[in-house]
């Protein structure tokens, strides 16, 4: 349930907030981009800090993967996880629908493929699952203002604008709004996911050993 609803509060905030900057942007795109980062990065703090002790707060199946190959968490459990973050961020996306009466279903058509979205997905995942390795191993209480700031700061430096998350990816695969992302290209998106996932969890397992060993 936790990520279920951690799923559905992001899903809700991303989407939600996509609207409202557009409607408020009056034609600007990066008013409206910054419009729909600050509330992104804001909601993961308050959600990985309300959650965190229940689920562990990954509300990303990406991060779930990473523990599940750290064996931090049992693959039965994996699989749950990953299914109430898939579920909950759609009807997240939804509930955005609704609240800005928008059509409840409404595929979206904005095109984001190619060299440069699919690099700019592999470098917002590899740093997010970096990020929280990283900060787990050193002070854990900062991950959520840390992984809050990463994704803050990854909406604008990378050209994809930082989804770095499969359940995000095809919840927004459902909204033809601002944050929406085509369904034919979905699937690109979730692949380059989930390789630098597993490539950042065997980097920074290194990484770390090494940091420990010196």
């Amino acid at each position: 349930m936790a990520e279920w609803l951690g799923a559905f509060s992001l899903l809700a905030t991303v989407v939600g907030s996509g609207i409202m900057a557009e409607r408020l942007a009056g034609g600007n795109v990066a008013v409206a981009l910054l419009g729909n980062t600050i509330p992104t990065g804001a909601i993961l703090v308050v959600l990985i800090t309300i959650f965190g002790p229940i689920s562990g707060a990954h509300f990303n199946p990406a991060v779930t993967l990473c523990f599940a190959l750290r064996r931090e968490i049992v693959p039965r459990d994996a699989g749950l996880y990953v299914g109430a973050q898939i579920f909950g961020g759609i009807v997240g996306v939804l509930a955005a629908h609704v609240m800005f009466e928008h059509p409840l279903v409404d595929p979206s058509t904005t095109s984001r493929t190619g060299q440069g979205q699919w690099a700019g997905e592999f470098v917002a995942t590899f740093g997010l699952i970096g990020t929280i390795l990283a900060c787990l191993k050193a002070r854990p209480q900062t991950v959520p203002m840390a992984v809050g700031l990463y994704i803050t700061a990854a909406y604008w430096f990378t050209s994809s604008t930082s989804f770095a998350n499969p359940a995000v990816t095809i919840a927004r695969g459902f909204s033809n709004t601002f944050a929406g992302i085509a369904p034919t290209d979905v699937a690109a998106f979730i692949a380059v996911q989930l390789i630098a996932a597993i490539l950042a969890t065997w980097f920074f397992r290194w990484m770390l050993e090494q940091a420990k060993d010196g």
